[in-house]
């Protein structure tokens, strides 16, 4: 069974994300401050954290820094008022794998908690098949209707952030800092819109790969898969 730790202080907030998120096939943990949700995350079982910022006994951040540090297949989506493009960057450069802003959609918290747990049993040993591509991130093989693809690793890093969170709209911010890891401060934003362009042309993906204008781009996940 998956579990979900929820840290959020404003108890009414964490009731009702405890409500939107149940589950048979998940626990659910709710916890109030830092201190409880260390000694939760103690036990080795978590899977996705729910994390606020502003918490009663210190900033999430510093959380998130320790959770990545020692277990990074745990996600963490941080969930707060914080919401300045600032705010946004400094939580990924923490190593947030998502950030949510108050107030929010519940379907589109199910929706990305959802996407952090399919990212979680991703098994990177095995080729990842969708359709008719076939994409072995661990020998760098991708391919089309069996035609070996030719990719940059610019072109794998972006394949791999939406394949694995496929369905989910991934920001262009969060992308800039995934994808160029020694700054996005650094890098021009057009990189961005060539590296996608080039990887829809070259896997023919047109259908797959779609643009969510003044958001970013998503993998289209099909009724069926």
């Amino acid at each position: 069974m998956k579990q979900i730790l929820i840290v959020e202080d404003d108890r009414n907030l964490s009731r009702g994300l405890c409500l939107a998120l149940k589950d048979p096939e998940l626990q659910i943990v709710p916890c109030f401050d830092l201190q409880s949700a260390r000694e939760q995350l103690a036990c080795g079982v978590t899977d996705v954290v729910l994390l606020d910022i502003n918490l009663p006994d210190g900033s999430g951040l510093e959380l998130l820094h320790e959770i990545k540090s020692a277990d990074n297949s745990i996600g963490v989506i941080l969930l707060t008022a914080n919401d300045t493009e600032m705010d946004v960057v400094r939580g990924l450069e923490y190593g947030a794998d998502d950030y949510i802003t108050k107030p929010f959609s519940l379907a589109i918290l199910r929706a990305r908690v959802k996407a952090q747990m399919r990212r979680g049993v991703v098994n990177v040993s095995k080729p990842l098949v969708i359709d008719n591509y076939c994409f072995d991130f661990e020998h760098m093989m991708f391919s089309k209707e069996g035609q070996l693809v030719e990719l940059s690793k610019t072109e794998q890093k972006l394949l791999r952030l939406l394949v694995e969170n496929r369905g989910m709209t991934l920001n262009r911010t969060l992308l800039l800092d995934r994808i160029w890891t020694d700054g996005a401060d650094y890098v021009d934003e057009n990189a961005l819109s060539v590296t996608v362009k080039r990887l829809r042309d070259k896997l023919e993906a047109s259908h797959y790969i779609k643009t969510v204008y003044g958001m970013g781009y998503v993998w289209v996940v099909k009724e069926d898969e």
